[in-house]
């Protein structure tokens, strides 16, 4: 599937920043008794094309009880990609 480039760092950047919200959706409780943990999975862009999704749960060293929450989308085939990230703490 031909998607322009700059539509399809848009896709991924648009698509990093929804999976960043789904995955701070969490209350605080639960992601400090997942953390540090992630995972990888094969998702599919709105327009269709597949991608891979990358999630993390991490400690950050900058302030305590705090955690980096991070998403990276990734089209593997067009070797381009988008990372969305947000520290959570109490």
């Amino acid at each position: 599937m031909a998607v322009n480039p700059e539509d399809a760092a848009t896709e991924l950047t648009e698509m990093a920043e929804e999976e960043l919200a789904a995955a701070c959706a969490l209350p605080f409780a639960e992601i400090l008794k997942i953390t540090p943990w992630g995972d990888t999975f094969t998702g599919f862009a709105p327009s269709g094309r597949e991608v891979e999704v990358e999630r993390r749960y991490l400690w950050t060293h900058a302030q305590q009880d705090a955690v980096s929450v991070e998403v990276e989308v990734r089209d593997l085939v067009g070797c381009t990609g988008a990372e969305a990230r947000r520290t959570l703490a109490r």
